[in-house]
C-alpha cells in the first residue's frame, strides 16, 4: 500500500497555526437574529403575495410529437376572470439555452412539441381555479408526427428528426483519446468489457418550482423565483425575451431543494409570469403541481454504457475504452457538458495512463434532462466500480488490494490533465475498510447477507467557459456587525452560514454578527451559481479575500488611533488587539465609527476567486477542470429475502478527502444526503415513461426512499479524513456530491456478495434480484 498522504500529518499543525492567526472560535451558536437567520425576510416564491396579484396556468401538449396547426384561445379569454391568454406567439421566436449550439428551446412552443407535457400556452387569473379552468378551454389543434423514444434507434437513419440542426438526432457528442490505447490493449494481460444500464432519476425536491413575474410600464422586468443559478436565469431571461441585460432582475428567494440541477436554467413559466404580466400590468405567479415537477425536464440522464478494461497480471489498469449512448430528452439544457463531464471523471480517483471515450448525447420524444447531485459522474463510478471487483475476481485480487495497486496519489497528473493536490484515497479506502470491519466480514457472512464496497470521486467547482469567478462584497457597519453580499445561493446545503462562518473568523467576530444578503441581481455580485461543489470552495475564497481586505482597512484605522503597526493587530471576539500588549485593545465598532465619522472612511471590502485562468479544452478533453479533487470511498452491508428479493440497508460506512471540514456537522449531513439520494437510484427509483408518458408522476407512484426504507443515523457512520486543502479557504474542500458517487456499486457489490447475482442495469429491483437468485438455483440443479 502507498505511504499515508503526508497532508494528513500537516492538518493538524496548520490548523493551530490558523488558530493562532486568525482565533477559530468553532461552530456558530444561533441566536434569535443570527446569521442562520440571515436571509431576513425572504420568503419561499410560492408563499409571496403581492396586491393585486394574478394566478398563472400552463397548457402542456399531451402529444409526444406534433405540430401545432391552431391554437384557440377566444373561450378561455371570456371566461370571467381571466385576464390575459399567451401562446408562443407573443414572445420574440429567440431560442435560450447555455451555449449557441445548445440553445434550442423556446419560452412556448410555437410550431412543433417534441414531448408530452411541452408547454403551449398559459393563462393569468385572479385565482388559480379560475386559471385551471381556462386552461381546460383552450382548444388546440395538432397534428401527430412520427415518434422515437429510444436513443440507440433515435439515431439511426430512418429515425424521425427532432430538430433539423442535429442530424442523427445528436444533441451533443464527446471523443477524446489519451496515451496509444490500441497498443495498450494488446499489450494488457487481461482485458474485459461490461455493459451497464442507468435510468431516468428525478431531483425529489419538497418544493416545486415557483416564481413571480412583474412586468413594470417603465420595461423592467423582475422575477422572484427559486433559482440554485439566478444569474444563469438573468442571461437567459433577457435572451428569450429579447432584452437587455440591465432591464432584467432577479431575485433570488428560498430554495426548497433542488440538488444540483433542479432548478438552474430558466424554464418557461419564468417568461410566461412575466409576460402575463406585461399583458395585465399586474404581477403574476405560477406553481407547478408535483405532476408537472415530475413530467418536465431537468433529470439524471438514463445511460448505457460499454466499459472495456485492459489490466496487468496484477490489475493495474493500463487502458480504458467507454463508450455511452444518454437519453437526452427532446432539448439541450446542459447536456454538452453532461457528455464531457462522465469521460473526465473516468480520470479519477484510478489512475488510467491510457484512455478512449466516445459519448453521444441523443434527443428523443421524453422530457428532457440535465443535472442531479453528482451530474454523470454517478453514473460512470456505478459502471467503473462494478467493473473493477469483477477484473479483482477474475484475477484473484482482493478487492480493496487492487483499489490501492490503482489510486491517484497527491502530486500526479491524469492523462487528461487533472493535476491532483491533496488527495487522500488511499485513507479514505482503509478507514473504511476499518470502521466497517470490512476484512471480518467480506465473503463471511451469513448467506444472504453481504458487504460491498464502492468508490469516487468529486470536483470542487469548476472552471467553465465563459463565467466562473466568484466575488464577494463585505460592508462594515457601525455597530460592529457585517453586511456581506455574494451571487451564490443556499439551496438547503448551508452555504449561507459557512460563508458567513468564513467572514466571521477573519474579522474575529461572532457569526451571528455576519448578515447575509439574499442574490438580487440589481445589488449582489455577479456568479455563475450553485452547482458543482463550487460555493465553499469558490465563493468561500472570495469571501475569505474579501474579509481580509476589510480586516486591513480597520487595522489602519485603528494602528493610527493606538499608535501601534497594524502588523501588531489581532481581531479577537470584536475586539481589536496589540499583540504585543494585551492590555491594549479596543472594540471593532469603535474603529469602525471612528473611520466613519472622524476620518471620513467607510470600511467596505471586495474579494473574488477565479482559480486561475487555465479552461478545459473541450475539443480534446484536457485541461485541469477544478482546482481540488474529494476521492471517497464506502462499504455498504445488505440483507436479502430470498422469497421475495427485497434489499434491506444495515449499514453503512463511508469516508471522504474533504480537506478540513469547516462545518463539520453539515459536511455529515451533506455527506448522509448524497448517500440516501444515490441508494435511491440504485434500489428504488425509475421515471417510468411508456411512448413517452410519464407513468408514475406522483411520490406516491415514483419510489424514493422513505425513512423507513433506511437503516437507523447510528447505521450511518462517516469519517472525514483530514487533510489541508491550500488552494481552499481555510483548507476545505468539496463535501456534498463526491460522498454519494461510490455508493450505486457498493450495493451492487454487496447483493453480489449476498447472493451471487451480478445486477449491472438500474434499479437493483426486488423483481431482478429474485429472478438472478431463481437463475443461479436453477443452474445449481443442472449441475448438481
Amino acid at each position: 500500500m502507498p505511504p499515508v498522504n503526508s497532508n494528513m500529518n500537516r492538518a493538524a499543525d496548520m490548523h493551530e497555526d490558523l488558530r493562532n492567526e486568525y482565533d477559530i472560535i468553532g461552530q456558530p451558536t444561533p441566536k434569535k437574529d443570527g446569521a442562520l437567520k440571515a436571509r431576513g425576510r425572504a420568503e419561499y416564491a410560492d408563499d409571496i403575495s403581492m396586491p393585486g396579484m394574478l394566478h398563472g396556468k400552463l397548457l402542456r401538449s399531451p402529444h409526444p410529437h406534433a405540430k401545432i396547426l391552431h391554437i384557440d384561445t377566444s373561450r378561455a379569454a371570456a371566461l370571467p376572470g381571466v385576464r390575459a391568454v399567451i401562446t408562443g406567439a407573443d414572445f420574440p421566436g429567440i431560442q435560450y439555452g447555455n451555449l449557441p449550439q445548445t440553445r434550442d428551446y423556446l419560452p412556448l412552443a410555437v410550431d412543433v412539441v417534441r414531448y408530452i407535457g411541452e408547454e403551449v400556452a398559459a393563462v393569468a387569473a385572479i385565482d388559480e381555479d379560475t386559471a385551471e379552468e381556462a386552461i381546460e378551454l383552450l382548444v388546440v389543434e395538432y397534428e401527430p408526427l412520427p415518434t422515437v423514444f429510444d436513443p440507440e434507434e433515435a439515431m439511426t437513419s430512418g429515425a424521425p428528426l427532432l430538430h433539423s440542426a442535429a442530424p442523427n438526432n445528436i444533441s451533443a457528442q464527446t471523443a477524446f483519446q489519451f496515451g496509444d490505447v490500441d497498443e495498450a490493449f494488446s499489450s494488457a494481460d487481461h482485458v474485459r468489457a461490461d455493459e451497464f444500464d442507468t435510468q431516468p432519476v428525478k431531483q425529489g425536491m419538497l418544493e416545486p418550482h415557483a416564481c413571480v413575474g412583474q412586468w413594470e410600464s417603465s420595461g423592467k422586468v423582475t422575477l422572484w423565483a427559486c433559482k440554485m443559478s439566478p444569474y444563469v436565469v438573468w442571461r437567459q431571461l433577457a435572451m428569450g425575451l429579447g432584452l437587455e441585460l440591465a432591464d432584467v432582475r432577479i431575485v433570488q428567494t428560498f430554495v426548497g431543494g433542488g440538488f444540483s440541477g433542479g432548478k438552474q436554467e430558466a424554464m418557461p413559466m419564468d417568461f410566461c409570469a412575466v409576460m402575463l404580466s406585461k399583458k395585465t400590468g399586474r404581477p403574476v405567479k405560477l406553481v407547478h403541481t408535483m405532476e408537472e415537477v415530475m413530467i418536465i425536464g431537468h433529470m439524471r440522464h438514463p445511460m448505457k454504457i460499454w466499459l472495456r478494461t485492459g489490466t496487468d497480471k496484477d490489475g493495474r489498469i493500463l487502458v480504458q475504452h467507454c463508450k455511452l449512448i444518454a437519453n437526452g430528452g427532446a432539448y439541450s439544457s446542459i447536456g454538452g457538458f453532461s457528455m464531457y463531464l462522465a469521460g473526465a471523471m473516468l480520470n479519477i480517483p484510478y489512475r488510467i495512463p491510457n484512455l478512449k471515450f466516445e459519448a453521444y448525447r441523443v434527443y428523443t420524444n421524453n422530457g428532457f434532462c440535465g443535472a442531479l447531485r453528482g451530474h454523470t459522474n454517478t453514473q460512470i463510478c456505478f459502471a467503473r466500480d462494478s467493473q473493477i471487483e469483477l477484473i479483482a475476481a477474475d484475477l484473484g485480487i482482493d478487492p480493496l488490494e487492487i483499489r490501492h495497486r490503482n489510486s491517484l496519489q497527491p502530486g500526479e497528473e491524469t492523462a487528461n490533465g487533472f493535476r491532483i493536490g491533496t488527495f487522500a484515497f488511499d485513507e479514505c479506502i482503509e478507514r473504511v475498510a476499518e470502521i466497517s470491519d470490512w476484512r471480518g466480514k467480506r465473503g463471511k457472512l451469513p448467506k444472504y447477507r453481504g458487504i460491498g464496497f464502492g468508490c469516487g470521486s468529486h470536483i470542487s467547482g469548476a472552471r467553465l467557459m465563459g463565467h466562473s469567478a466568484s466575488a464577494a462584497d463585505i460592508r462594515m457597519r457601525e455597530d460592529g456587525t457585517v453586511q456581506l453580499s455574494t451571487g451564490s445561493t443556499d439551496v438547503g446545503q448551508g452555504a449561507d452560514t459557512v460563508l458567513s462562518m468564513i467572514a466571521a473568523e477573519v474579522l474575529g467576530i461572532e457569526v451571528d454578527d455576519v448578515r447575509f444578503a439574499k442574490v438580487d441581481t440589481d445589488q449582489t455580485p455577479v456568479d455563475p451559481g450553485t452547482f458543482g461543489s463550487r460555493v465553499t470552495f469558490f465563493t468561500g475564497n472570495a469571501v475569505k479575500r474579501a474579509a481580509e481586505d476589510a480586516r486591513r482597512q480597520l487595522a489602519e484605522i485603528a494602528a493610527e488611533h493606538m499608535e501601534v503597526s497594524p502588523d501588531d493587530l489581532q481581531f479577537r471576539r470584536g475586539e481589536i488587539i496589540n499583540r504585543l500588549d494585551n492590555s491594549q485593545r479596543v472594540p471593532l465598532k469603535d474603529i469602525v465609527r471612528r473611520g466613519a465619522f472622524s476620518l471620513g472612511r467607510l470600511v467596505a471590502a471586495h474579494g473574488e476567486y477565479a482559480a486561475g485562468d487555465e479552461m478545459v479544452d473541450f475539443k480534446t478533453g484536457y485541461g485541469n477542470l477544478s482546482p481540488a479533487y474529494n476521492p471517497s470511498a464506502c462499504a455498504i452491508e445488505v440483507e436479502i429475502d430470498p422469497e421475495t428479493g427485497q434489499v434491506t440497508v444495515v449499514g453503512f460506512w463511508g469516508a471522504d478527502d474533504s480537506g478540513f471540514p469547516l462545518n463539520p456537522l453539515a459536511v455529515k449531513g451533506q455527506v448522509i444526503g448524497a448517500t440516501v439520494m444515490s441508494m435511491g437510484q440504485a434500489l428504488y427509483e425509475n421515471l417510468i415513461r411508456i411512448d413517452g408518458e410519464v407513468m408514475n408522476p406522483s411520490f406516491r407512484d415514483y419510489k424514493m426512499p422513505l425513512a423507513t426504507d433506511m437503516p437507523k443515523l447510528s447505521s450511518f457512520q462517516h469519517s472525514n479524513v483530514i487533510t489541508w486543502e491550500p488552494e481552499g479557504p481555510f483548507g476545505a474542500k468539496e463535501a456534498g456530491q463526491g460522498a454519494g458517487t461510490g455508493v450505486i456499486a457498493a450495493i451492487a457489490n454487496a447483493i453480489y456478495d449476498a447472493t451471487g447475482v451480478r445486477l449491472t442495469s438500474l434499479p437493483m429491483s426486488p423483481e431482478s434480484i429474485l429472478r438472478g437468485i431463481r437463475r443461479l438455483q436453477e443452474e445449481e440443479k443442472v449441475l448438481g
